[in-house]
């Protein structure tokens, strides 16, 4: 996941609207959104390479969502981020045990931005920029840097969720999440990965033959507990696969 937008609206009828995508090479194996068997009441996407997920949603209205760190010169991690969203969803602990305990093994993964919550409450962890911290209300992008690193499509798709919240239509959101406009190369940021690559991820919607915007996903959780839950899926050159569309009850497991 490379990008994900998020409002978080304690006391509000809709407290947390996400709209998130996940970028990755089309040769690695995925599975669409579906329920998880082994993991009663946990719904994700699937890297069927590693066996993790980018986004997912649990029971009792748990909810995480991952991005990982561009930076070419980190070491590759013993384990898989895509464990920790995992994780969480399938964890009895609160956000806040969650990450202290993770803290204490976090050098086993690559670099990575964490966002795990509940109906209560929502935590983001970072490891680069320091101890997990519980979120106040707002509106909060990330992207591949630190949470609200003001890279262009970032500004971009946060405003637009922003704007969006009035009506929270799921074509606004969808629509931030398929913007293709790329940023001037004098605001394109500087991660070692040259001007052309940096040129080519720096639309929110990355479109090439190889690698792009594989999910776009959009989750609303209401307060009575409903949770809605949109994937659409993308081949190659951005061509549309298909939707996967669940509306759930958080208080049931399944």
């Amino acid at each position: 996941m490379c990008l994900i937008v998020f409002a978080w609206r304690p006391g509000h009828a809709v407290p947390l609207l996400v709209a998130a995508n996940r970028d990755e090479f089309y040769a690695r194996p995925s599975a669409a959104l579906a329920h998880w068997d082994e993991q009663p009441g946990v719904y994700a996407g699937r890297d069927l390479q590693a066996g993790g997920t980018w986004l997912g949603i649990g029971p009792q209205g748990r909810f995480a969502a991952l991005t990982n760190l561009r930076d070419p010169t980190q070491p590759l991690g013993a384990r898989s981020r895509g464990e920790l969203p995992v994780g969480f969803l399938g964890s009895q602990l609160a956000p806040e045990e969650f990450l202290s305990e993770l803290q204490s093994h976090a050098g086993e993964f690559s670099g990575f931005n964490l966002l795990v919550g509940t109906a209560e409450q929502l935590w983001h962890y970072n490891p680069r920029t320091g101890a997990p911290q519980q979120l106040a209300a707002g509106v909060y992008g990330v992207s591949n840097a630190s949470l609200d690193t003001p890279w262009p499509k970032l500004l971009r798709a946060k405003s637009a969720l922003a704007e969006a919240l009035a009506s929270e239509e799921e074509d606004a959101l969808f629509s931030l999440l398929t913007d293709r406009q790329i940023a001037a190369d004098a605001d394109l940021p500087q991660t070692g990965i040259g001007p052309e690559f940096e040129r080519l991820l720096s639309s929110a919607f990355i479109c090439s033959s190889s690698y792009g915007t594989r999910a776009c996903t959009v989750l609303k959780v209401k307060a009575g507990g409903e949770r809605l839950l949109i994937e659409r899926s993308f081949g190659p050159n951005g061509k549309a696969l298909g939707e996967t569309r669940l509306v759930l009850d958080a208080t049931k497991t399944k």
